[in-house]
């Protein structure tokens, strides 16, 4: 491990806060260690290794990140339209925003924000009808709105809900109880629950969840996730009482869950290998046989298949098994053999999303170029009829139980503020529930989608929007964004930063890079381990295509992306800074060669691969994005955005990038930092936080692609 150097303190107190907007930057001096690692005969130094350490358990760290972002704040400070800004976004966020009802225990429940509340508040109806009661509001959990609900599930006789409480945006949770009727909490308490739900049985006395065995120490905050088991918890007792259900103690690193069918008759077991299930194996346990072992019922990580329902011993998944676009099949578990599967809705040409069971009725969502199409079929696979949606965009929902007559969805669109529906499963008519009225017209603003050829031919969609009326004349101030990977799918969604982003003149350009999962399997592998070079490529190739029309310029072109789309920008950067103006990498995954060591880092491996890997490692090892900063390069203008407790992304990715690239950079632009406290990797962030992040953004944008934006006031 790197040594901790004395003079770091003295670094910073000579560090220059109080920055003149034109003159060169002052950056915290970070200190520079000597260690490096040997990969298969290469050796690789780290000389920012010293920052991977917890903020929360190093002074070293938590003075660095204060010296950064007192950097930071001053150069926002001097930004004049940062607070008009900041206004604007305010206003516009402060309207009603409603979830789709979800049915359970003859009971409606829905969640909504009055506008500015930091976290959306639950209530229960009896009909749609019925006036609302308050079931739980988050907001009272915490003064700062940092504790956020991260999950619930009503039992099968709508008394009781399980649900899932995040502090400070952590991946970790707390699960309770509710009692429905009251609104009171039962003592119920389960800890040390992360990437889990939970699952009632039938009668309502308990749940299963999965947990991660209890870590101690600086091991709770950095240490991998490994050794997930399976658990029934039985309302009214402690949790050391739990019953263990299944565990892999052979395979520590997979992931382990589990759901109980409709008709309570079953356990579903799914065990994973990657954060993507591309993987899975399927067991299952008869409920009605308490003493009675899990069967396997796929043995093997080669597909990824997802219970949609069943009727009595007769499965229905939803697999890419001999289908890269999805398909729904039915097994039989008296005669599980591969041969006497049956195909109910076959492959089609589109990525088949998801599958719901309503009201007798197979709803299928599929993607059709990144948009949401949605079919019904019968029991049987008979083709009934497209569901008619609102318009081109994003349709989500569609949940219920198998003889439920209704359901609900949610549609947005890039110019479209998310609305709820209620779908009529027997006459097939959508009725409007809750349509959002935000402080803007959407006839002002135009959406298309363009198709342009990546770099080896491959043709990659992008979506565009924008007011109406844009001059194609290279001189628009242009964001484009991106993610490509773990087979997650962007769509066109509505979102107050970016309505402020194209009012203030602003082109939003959202591309569906290969790694995401919009043409199924084959489109997702294109973007992985040995090929994940063809991701940067295809977001590259698009900023060329924008710059090629005349939507923009370099000098007027920023790029953003988090998580992966942090690594995604980081590598794009390191490998084109001549073709943006501005660069915005967020939470990103920055260290290619050690992030399968940290928390939930070895499940991107799936995606990624690892430095382990000989073959691995040669190919990550050249885009990585920290070992990918070349001195005397001048790079964009860029802001970092990280939280200081981030436990899926640890922030220690973010420090080492932000370090070595101001020691790098030649100068001229800012490369900056900014460090959210007491924040995770974004789940669950208090409205007042995104607010003021969103400003931050947009004015770091105006000054640096030298935007004159239209401000309302």
């Amino acid at each position: 491990m790197t040594r901790r150097v004395s003079l770091l303190s003295l670094a910073f107190l000579l560090a220059t806060f109080a920055i003149a907007q034109d003159t060169k930057l002052s950056y915290p001096k970070a200190a520079k260690g000597t260690v490096s690692d040997d990969y298969h005969g290469t050796t690789v130094p780290d000389p920012y290794r010293w920052l991977e350490d917890d903020v929360r358990l190093s002074k070293d760290v938590a003075g660095w990140v204060e010296a950064q972002n007192a950097v930071t704040q001053s150069y926002l400070a001097g930004i004049p339209e940062r607070d008009a800004i900041k206004k604007r976004i305010t206003e516009l966020w402060n309207y009603e925003r409603y979830s789709a009802p979800s049915k359970a225990g003859g009971k409606y429940i829905f969640s909504k924000n009055d506008g500015l509340q930091n976290q959306a508040v639950l209530y229960v109806q009896d009909t749609l009808d019925s006036e609302p009661r308050l079931l739980l509001d988050p907001n009272t959990l915490s003064k700062d709105g940092t504790v956020a609900l991260a999950g619930f599930t009503v039992s099968d006789d709508g008394k009781y809900a399980a649900y899932g409480i995040a502090e400070a945006g952590s991946d970790w949770n707390v699960w309770k109880v509710l009692d429905i009727a009251t609104g009171k909490p039962l003592a119920d308490e389960l800890k040390w629950i992360k990437f889990s739900g939970a699952s009632w049985t039938k009668d309502s006395r308990g749940f299963f969840y999965s947990r991660f065995p209890e870590t101690t120490g600086e091991a709770k905050f950095q240490s991998l996730n490994e050794n997930m088991k399976l658990y029934y918890h039985r309302l009214g007792t402690p949790q050391a009482d739990d019953v263990l259900v299944y565990e892999r103690p052979d395979h520590p690193k997979w992931g382990v869950g589990g759901g109980v069918s409709e008709d309570g008759r079953y356990l579903i077991i799914s065990v994973n290998d990657g954060t993507t299930s591309r993987k899975a194996r399927i067991l299952y346990k008869d409920l009605l046989e308490p003493f009675g072992l899990p069967t396997a019922l796929i043995d093997n990580h080669e597909n990824k298949y997802q219970f949609i329902s069943n009727d009595g011993p007769v499965f229905f998944f939803k697999t890419e098994n001999d289908a890269p676009k999805g398909r729904l099949v039915t097994i039989d578990i008296r005669n599980p053999d591969k041969k006497n599967w049956k195909t109910i809705i076959p492959e089609a040409k589109e990525t088949l999303e998801g599958v719901d069971l309503v009201g007798g009725v197979f709803l299928a969502s599929y993607l059709q170029d990144a948009k949401t199409i949605v079919k019904a079929y019968q029991t049987d696979g008979t083709f009934l009829r497209d569901v008619a949606l609102p318009g081109i965009g994003t349709a989500s929902g569609f949940s219920g139980k198998g003889n439920d007559p209704e359901t609900f969805y949610t549609f947005t669109s890039f110019n479209t503020p998310t609305a709820s529906y209620r779908y009529d499963v027997l006459t097939g008519q959508s009725k409007l529930l809750k349509q959002p009225k935000v402080k803007f017209s959407s006839d002002d603003y135009e959406v298309k989608q363009v198709f342009y050829p990546s770099k080896d031919g491959t043709r990659i969609p992008m979506f565009i929007a924008h007011k109406k009326g844009l001059k194609l004349d290279g001189s628009n101030p242009t964001l484009l964004y991106g993610y490509g990977g773990f087979n997650i799918s962007l769509t066109p969604a509505f979102s107050v930063g970016r309505l402020q982003w194209m009012e203030m003149g602003g082109v939003l350009a959202v591309a569906n890079l290969r790694g995401g999962g919009e043409y199924g399997d084959a489109w997702h592998r294109a973007g992985t381990k040995l090929q994940k070079q063809n991701v940067f490529d295809d977001f590259i190739t698009a900023a060329e295509y924008l710059i090629k029309e005349k939507y923009t310029s370099p000098a007027k072109l920023a790029i953003q992306g988090g998580s992966n789309g942090g690594l995604l920008v980081g590598a794009c950067m390191t490998q084109r800074p001549d073709l943006y103006g501005a660069c915005l990498p967020a939470v990103g995954v920055m260290d290619m060669l050690r992030f399968q060591k940290f928390t939930a880092g070895r499940y991107w491996v799936d995606d990624y691969g690892s430095s382990d890997n000989k073959d691995e490692f040669a190919a990550l090892v050249k885009y990585s994005p920290y070992h990918n900063l070349k001195p005397g390069t001048k790079y964009p203008a860029t802001m970092v955005t990280t939280a200081d407790t981030d436990d899926r992304v640890v922030p220690g990715h973010s420090f080492k990038f932000t370090a070595r690239l101001q020691e790098c950079h030649a100068g001229g632009p800012p490369v900056l930092a900014r460090i959210e406290a007491k924040a995770g990797h974004g789940a669950g962030k208090p409205t007042a936080k995104v607010i003021e992040e969103a400003a931050d953004l947009w004015a770091f944008l105006v000054k640096n692609l030298k935007m004159t934006p239209t401000i309302p006031k």
